[in-house]
């Protein structure tokens, strides 16, 4: 478990947020298997870059830029702006969107037409378990792979300096 004084010396910039997101984060950590130490630290350094710090869960751009695209599933007319990220790791995309939905609810359909449902405290933090988990990384965060989780979460190296800012603040609060 991790308590609200170490979220907050983790994310020192999260203010209020942290009374609304410390329990519904451990259940997630707890559901997802993210239980030892290291895979905590890389998952809380992921989430808090990707969420600003527990203030975002819907992307702040419009979602325009991912208009018709197919690898994220995005083939009807409105999908970008409709499945823009959301969640504490940023779900994109009817093709995530779906998949999300199946994992939380076991309905491909809940999220499709709910999309505002990542949006919310436990959604964005149910949401960010069930990415972590379904792309493998608590294993790359077994093995020290900081890097390659980075690659998997954001698709590239997007803001990795700030990312590895938190990682280590995580890491040094949680003993590791």
């Amino acid at each position: 478990m991790v308590s609200h004084e170490q979220l907050k010396r983790i994310m020192p910039y999260a203010g209020h947020r942290l009374t609304l997101f410390v329990a519904p984060l451990n259940a997630t950590m707890d559901a997802n298997e993210i239980t030892t130490p290291a895979r905590r630290a890389a998952f809380l350094a992921q989430i808090a870059h990707e969420s600003g710090s527990l203030r975002y869960t819907r992307e702040i751009a419009s979602g325009e830029a991912y208009e018709g695209r197919a690898d994220l599933g995005n083939t009807e007319p409105g999908d970008g702006v409709r499945y823009k990220g959301r969640g504490l790791i940023q779900i994109t995309g009817r093709a995530n969107y779906r998949a999300c939905s199946i994992g939380l609810y076991g309905d491909p359909d809940i999220l499709l037409q709910h999309p505002d449902l990542i949006e919310t405290v436990a959604g964005a933090c149910d949401s960010a378990g069930w990415y972590w988990k379904s792309r493998g990384l608590n294993a790359l965060a077994d093995l020290g792979q900081f890097r390659a989780i980075t690659l998997r979460v954001n698709g590239g190296l997007n803001g990795y300096a700030d990312r590895l800012e938190y990682f280590h603040r995580a890491q040094k609060v949680l003993a590791l």
